[in-house]
């Protein structure tokens, strides 16, 4: 008699668990399946996987996000850039062919020579120059030229061909399009070979941050150029290459970013909820409209 009551008790509490069920079930003998449904349900099968292979696509790369800010981001630098050049004088012999560096805060180097190398062209008749030395983050200017030349030429051709100017670390990212060798491949060789050339580089800071919070330092630039003869002072004509540079104040920041795991969730719920409540009225719609219609046809047979 006791174990019965208990039993009675545990039915009672059973009944008012279930009754807390949004999930009502509808025997199988109360359904009823359709070729249209089966359609609807393969067809949204095929939409929710496409659409899952989407988002997990999405979840898997790697977002680049870029952003501005008023800063000097590498001020573990010392206040230096780093700096590569690369340049073909293929009608200037080697000998003449020297680097000047100078800026505001008093740097004067004629004939700079630190890691530089210089190669002979067209059966020493040109030269090719290829440098990295550094420069202060002032305004300034480095320039190609014969002024550390002991004997001055009488018409230097100072026609060229940049292969490469570069500032700071060199980034190759996939997803990054920047100025970061803007006059890489610039030809000059159709030009005065008495003109001097005047290049006008504003160089913006960049800043790449990795997934695992990386960062390196490069900088692009924007340049213009112009072409002119310039005489000395005693009438004689003495071309150069410059490259007069001045640094922007904005910082160019690019994060790589991945989307979060609770994002991609609660997409993917979205994407499956979503896609079985549009099929289900779908399904309801076609299924109502053939009912009305077979009733429509029982009618015109009576």
């Amino acid at each position: 008699m006791f174990k019965s009551r208990s039993s009675m008790q545990d039915i009672k509490t059973s009944c008012k668990t279930s009754g807390l069920d949004i999930y009502r079930k509808v025997p199988k003998d109360l359904t009823q399946p359709t070729y249209s449904g089966a359609v609807v349900s393969i067809l949204c099968c095929v939409f929710m996987l496409f659409l899952f292979l989407s988002e997990l696509t999405g979840f898997i790369a790697t977002e680049i996000v870029n952003e501005l800010y008023v800063d000097d981001p590498d001020k573990s630098s010392g206040g230096k850039i780093d700096v590569s050049l690369n340049i073909s004088l293929p009608n200037l012999n080697c000998d003449l062919v020297g680097l000047d560096i100078q800026d505001e805060m008093g740097r004067h180097e004629v004939g700079h020579i630190d890691n530089s190398m210089k190669i002979p062209l067209n059966h020493g008749f040109g030269c090719r120059f290829e440098g990295e030395f550094t420069i202060n983050k002032v305004p300034g200017n480095f320039h190609v030229s014969t002024h550390s030349a002991t004997a001055q030429p009488q018409s230097p051709d100072m026609t060229h061909i940049i292969h490469k100017l570069a500032f700071g670390e060199k980034l190759q990212v996939q997803h990054v399009q920047g100025a970061f060798n803007a006059l890489g491949g610039a030809d000059r060789l159709g030009s005065n070979p008495l003109a001097s050339h005047d290049y006008i580089l504003k160089i913006v800071p960049t800043v790449y941050e990795d997934l695992s919070g990386k960062q390196r330092f490069s900088y692009q630039y924007t340049v213009a150029n112009k072409e002119y003869v310039a005489y000395s002072h005693t009438g004689r004509i003495i071309p150069a290459i410059w490259y007069r540079y001045d640094l922007s104040p904005i910082t160019v920041k690019y994060t790589e970013r991945r989307q979060p795991l609770y994002r991609f969730i609660t997409t993917i719920c979205a994407i499956i909820g979503g896609t079985f409540t549009v099929a289900g009225i779908i399904d309801s719609c076609i299924f109502t409209a053939s009912e009305a219609w077979k009733k429509i046809q029982i009618g015109k047979m009576s």
